[in-house]
């Protein structure tokens, strides 16, 4: 690697290539798999598992198969709420580290993250560039800023998460968000019962022009000190 001061002043460094295998690459169970089994029950890469099928889950099968999400533009609840929310990780911070550095409030807009819409739905609900919309559905709703964009095709909004809550009315359910943060419409429901793991990008919302006075952002303000 290079010494520090040359790395800052050209901002990257390029690491040597590496030699062997990759990691990942199966060399020694390819080359000899009774000495290098995978720690599966038979020692090899496990397409179906017998031992996950047994628990009879309804939602996780023994092998890799579809299940209809919940939330998604095929389901009936896309009738009230058209639009899929994708809601991938920021490239302005670290989740939510740093949403108060410089880099990530200079992506913002008016103070709020931006919201990703495609131009035909911003088009019918009367949105153009820039402006400050509400997303929201039954679980709770969040104030973004309107970034129009043929990036994310029609019927899908994209809101990047890490963005500081801040509640309107603290500690009431289902309370509006001003800065933007897609945990308030992303739902507590995990990818199966084996996993827990979330399914933050399961989400039906919808998106309006947001018309009242806009509130200000007080994510970043500290807490008043008692003495």
């Amino acid at each position: 690697m290079p010494g520090f001061d040359d790395f800052w002043r050209s901002s990257t460094a390029e690491l040597p290539a590496l030699s062997g295998p990759f990691p990942g690459s199966f060399e020694a169970l390819r080359a000899d798999p009774q000495r290098f089994p995978l720690p599966t029950p038979s020692g090899r890469i496990e397409i179906f598992s017998e031992e996950i099928d047994s628990f009879g889950y309804d939602d996780c099968a023994g092998h890799p198969t579809w299940f209809e999400p919940v939330e998604w533009l095929g389901a009936d609840l896309s009738d009230r709420f058209p639009l899929h929310l994708i809601s991938n990780q920021p490239a302005s911070r670290l989740h939510s580290q740093y949403d108060n550095g410089g880099h990530s409030l200079g992506s913002k807009i008016r103070g709020r993250e931006p919201v990703t819409i495609n131009p035909l739905d911003a088009a019918s609900r009367g949105i153009e560039n820039g402006m400050i919309v509400r997303v929201y559905n039954d679980r709770g709703s969040c104030l973004a800023g309107a970034v129009l964009s043929d990036d994310v095709m029609p019927g899908v909004v994209q809101l990047s998460t890490g963005a500081w809550w801040d509640p309107v009315q603290p500690g009431l359910s289902g309370t509006m968000d001003r800065h933007s943060n897609p945990n308030v419409l992303t739902a507590d429901r995990p990818c199966s019962r084996l996993s827990q793991g979330p399914s933050a990008l399961s989400a039906l919302v919808d998106v309006e022009l947001y018309g009242d006075p806009l509130p200000e952002v007080l994510a970043f303000t500290p807490p008043h000190l008692e003495h």
